[in-house]
């Protein structure tokens, strides 16, 4: 999808991108992720998952910037949203997790969060099947140029 890829970077960068790959645009996330790692930036590791999980918090707290990226169902344009952990450490820790609470329980356990930013990125069809919209395909492009700029 990018044709020229980002310098190196020095400092770690983790992207996070999450969602359900067969639900349409729900796997906007992943796609953004597996594109990512596909420019082969030392230093910056990637994770397509289908969701949040608690396990990732250890990872989260060892890099220096944390790039979330998921679907919405609500906006109409490509977001990028700073993210800071909750205020609270009384959560009731599920099996997945939001960026927030990921952030949360990343501090809680390992006294560490890195900079974080969720780019949150319009979907309109998230029923079955593989293939994006072209609202999501255009908001893929958009956030890796957003995060082409986070790192570099």
């Amino acid at each position: 999808m990018m044709n020229s890829n980002p310098k190196n970077t020095q400092k770690t960068v983790l992207v996070l991108g999450y969602g359900n790959p067969i639900r349409r645009d729900d796997g906007i996330g992943q796609i953004v992720a597996t594109e990512v790692e596909n420019w082969n930036i030392p230093n910056v590791k990637c994770l397509a998952l289908h969701q949040l999980l608690p396990e990732v918090a250890e990872t989260l707290s060892l890099v220096d910037l944390a790039i979330f990226v998921d679907a919405s169902i609500t906006g109409e344009t490509v977001e990028l949203l700073p993210l800071k952990p909750l205020e609270t450490t009384e959560l009731n820790w599920g099996h997945h997790l939001n960026p927030q609470s990921l952030l949360t329980l990343a501090k809680t356990l390992y006294h560490k969060t890195p900079e974080a930013w969720l780019i949150s990125v319009p979907g309109v069809d998230f029923e079955l099947g593989e293939n994006l919209s072209e609202t999501a395909k255009q908001g893929v492009t958009i956030a890796l140029e957003k995060i082409k700029q986070l790192i570099t």
